[in-house]
């Protein structure tokens, strides 16, 4: 995932979602389906924006199926704390042309 920011601490440009933002994606989606109460069949990470914090913060828009999305924010601490990627917040129905934005 390389989707650069021009300013510091700021949100890069949306990109389409690769191999690793999926696995980032799967590595929370247990605590999403528990936060919402729901389980999702389909799970595919589309577009991806980030932020560089004190780790990565990447703001996801997920397909969990047909015309309906929810976008995600999941931390990437720093590689020296190795600590697992956490999901820090989540908005459900988006719609496929719905811009992410910080939340």
């Amino acid at each position: 995932m390389s989707s650069e920011c021009n300013v510091p601490g700021g949100l890069s440009e949306a990109i389409p979602a690769d191999e690793e933002v999926q696995k980032l994606c799967d590595q929370v989606k247990a605590d999403l389906e528990e936060k919402v109460g729901k389980k999702y069949d389909e799970y595919k990470a589309i577009k991806v924006s980030s932020q560089v914090v004190a780790g990565i913060n990447y703001f996801v828009k997920i397909n969990v199926g047909g015309s309906n999305f929810i976008h995600v924010r999941i931390f990437k601490p720093l590689p020296h704390t190795e600590g697992a990627p956490e999901l820090h917040g989540y908005q459900l129905d988006k719609t496929e042309d719905d811009p992410i934005e910080y939340f």
